[in-house]
């Protein structure tokens, strides 16, 4: 019986030490993963310094993402995230859909280019994403993160939030840093039964580009408030117009 004992003690010993080295390699081919997989979504340089992902709890960190920007912009980042929380269910890794409990972004920086002539980076980001991916759907340029049945790896997010972000603006001649309000969208993908990674990217970009929208329209009222014909009624009138202008970009 003591033998007996000590072998199952040995095995489980030998089980975890299995899980805990898969997890040390989990990082590097995350990382890899979304070096390689991200630039085919977004049509930019996507840069994922690392990843560390625990199987045992679950939890995992991005450190360093950087996505470029489109060609043709000033500035060669579109958005700068230093780390990145999440926490997903293991047992969802044998389901359908990976299963995440929450996704939290704390800190991220948007550099928010916007032309006289209308047009924005972060819009013209999202329009490339769209049509690297057919719009949304599994399209050929994400087959790289396909499952093993050759359906598209797809996820649920019960909580995506964002905290403590900024955008970079340069307007009027002058370089604003504007802070953005917290952003939660929840249940993303539940009710589809989990859905692919550029969906989700189009989802939280979609969001993400009406906060901005609205930031750099109350930035560039601060601005230039004094050359707004009415005064204070007419810089209402203006942001009730650029907003009505973002609702209809965004297909509301």
């Amino acid at each position: 019986m003591k033998k007996l004992l000590l072998v199952s003690a040995v095995l489980v010993v030998l089980g975890l030490s299995a899980v805990v080295v898969a997890g040390f390699f989990l990082g590097p081919i995350v990382t890899k993963a979304v070096n390689t997989v991200g630039p085919r979504i977004t049509g930019t340089k996507v840069e994922l310094a690392s990843a560390s992902i625990s199987p045992l709890t679950g939890g995992g960190t991005l450190k360093g993402l950087l996505v470029g920007n489109p060609a043709g912009w000033t500035s060669d980042k579109a958005i700068i995230i230093g780390e990145a929380r999440a926490s997903i269910q293991p047992a969802s890794l044998l389901g359908s859909h990976i299963l995440i409990n929450e996704v939290f972004v704390d800190g991220p920086e948007f550099v928010f280019e916007q032309r006289l002539l209308g047009g924005n980076n972060i819009a013209a980001l999202l329009k490339q994403i769209e049509a690297n991916t057919g719009g949304g759907s599994a399209a050929p340029e994400a087959k790289a993160g396909e499952a093993k049945a050759g359906e598209p790896l797809k996820f649920a997010i019960k909580s995506f939030r964002i905290q403590n972000a900024k955008m970079a603006l340069s307007i009027a001649g002058q370089s604003l840093t504007v802070p953005l309000p917290p952003l939660t969208i929840t249940d993303l993908g539940v009710a589809e039964g989990g859905i692919t990674a550029d969906q989700v990217v189009g989802q939280v970009l979609k969001r993400v580009l009406a906060q901005l929208g609205v930031a750099a329209t109350e930035a560039a009222m601060k601005v230039g408030g004094a050359f707004l014909d009415g005064g204070a009624e007419g810089a209402k009138s203006a942001r009730e117009a650029a907003k009505g202008a973002f609702n209809k970009l965004l297909g509301k």
